[in-house]
């Protein structure tokens, strides 16, 4: 369900108004993840033509963004997902993984996977996936096995 005032459109991971959503995106992995095991990429990072990168803006305000970056013809890697921590609890993060899982499958793409943290600050984001259908699988392209990370994927209809 969409919540009114909320837009989600494709944009620059490089926008003028996007440095808040990445300063807390960074400042939250690095909170309680150790260096080694952080796999976020920065502004620049993912401004590549294999990702594709969202933005969801209330009312114009960035308020939380979320990318896909494509390893095969038909997979692809769930990056970046962040809401801001004043704009949580509204169902923000649950619309933007709808949103990368509607854009992934127009797409074309047949599975989405994702790595995140085992820490006590990743529960939600865990709960959230797998709400969303995703189960817990081996380590993917790019990555070996972390006690600090976990494995998700996804097939889409």
């Amino acid at each position: 369900m969409a919540t009114p005032g909320l837009v989600i459109s494709r944009e620059s991971p490089t926008g003028p108004d996007l440095a808040l959503l990445f300063e807390r995106h960074t400042a939250d992995m690095h909170a309680d993840t150790p260096p080694e095991s952080i796999h976020m990429m920065d502004a620049s990072e993912l401004d590549s033509p294999d990702i594709a990168f969202f933005v969801m803006r209330d009312a114009g305000r960035p308020v939380a963004m979320g990318a896909y970056k494509r390893i095969s013809p038909t997979h692809a890697e769930i990056k970046s997902m962040h809401v801001l921590a004043e704009d949580r609890g509204r169902g923000l993060s649950r619309q933007m993984l709808a949103h990368l899982v509607a854009e992934a499958q127009a797409d074309g793409l047949k599975r989405l996977s994702l790595e995140t943290g085992v820490q006590p600050t990743f529960i939600a984001a865990r709960a959230l996936y797998e709400r969303a259908g995703f189960t817990y699988c081996p380590p993917f392209e790019g990555y070996g096995a972390d006690p600090n990370s976990v494995f998700m994927t996804r097939q889409l209809d």
